[in-house]
């Protein structure tokens, strides 16, 4: 079982996206185990991002993760990196497929709905920057008999 970040960027705040991505996470199986409102310092950016900083439209990046406040989230569940990463789609949301969430909500490229680690090892690293240990909470959902394969659970 993995946990993964995800975050719910300010097109998906404003849009009024939030309860149909939250939906599509929980009927994939994946459980919240941690989950706030948050507004993006130029700090936190600066870190989450520095891979970009050089980049030409890092400036405009900043300005539209700080257009209003994100939702991070710590999704739990088998392959959970994967998984989320398969539902988001391509990045670039023009290019995203339909049924992938950047594929039905995002119609830009720097616009792209949401975020997701890439890796086990990024999500790691991007869960400590955005969440307190005491922030995640781990406990299984009545529903893991219907989640998991019958020989999963052995």
């Amino acid at each position: 079982m993995e946990t993964t970040l995800v975050i719910l960027k300010p097109s998906a705040i404003l849009h009024g996206y939030v309860g149909q991505i939250i939906t599509r996470f929980q009927q994939k199986g994946l459980v919240i185990h941690g989950m706030k409102m948050m507004t993006l310092s130029d700090e936190i950016l600066s870190e989450h991002y520095a891979h970009l900083a050089d980049r030409p439209f890092f400036p405009d990046l900043v300005k539209s993760m700080k257009a209003s406040p994100v939702i991070v989230m710590a999704l739990w569940g088998k392959d959970a990196v994967e998984v989320v990463r398969l539902m988001t789609g391509a990045t670039n949301g023009r290019k995203a497929l339909p049924g992938t969430i950047r594929g039905d909500f995002s119609v830009s490229g720097q616009e792209n709905i949401i975020h997701a680690s890439d890796s086990i090892e990024s999500a790691e690293i991007e869960l400590k920057r955005f969440f307190k240990p005491e922030e995640i909470i781990h406990y299984e959902p009545s529903s893991l008999s219907y989640t998991y394969e019958p020989a999963e659970l052995l």
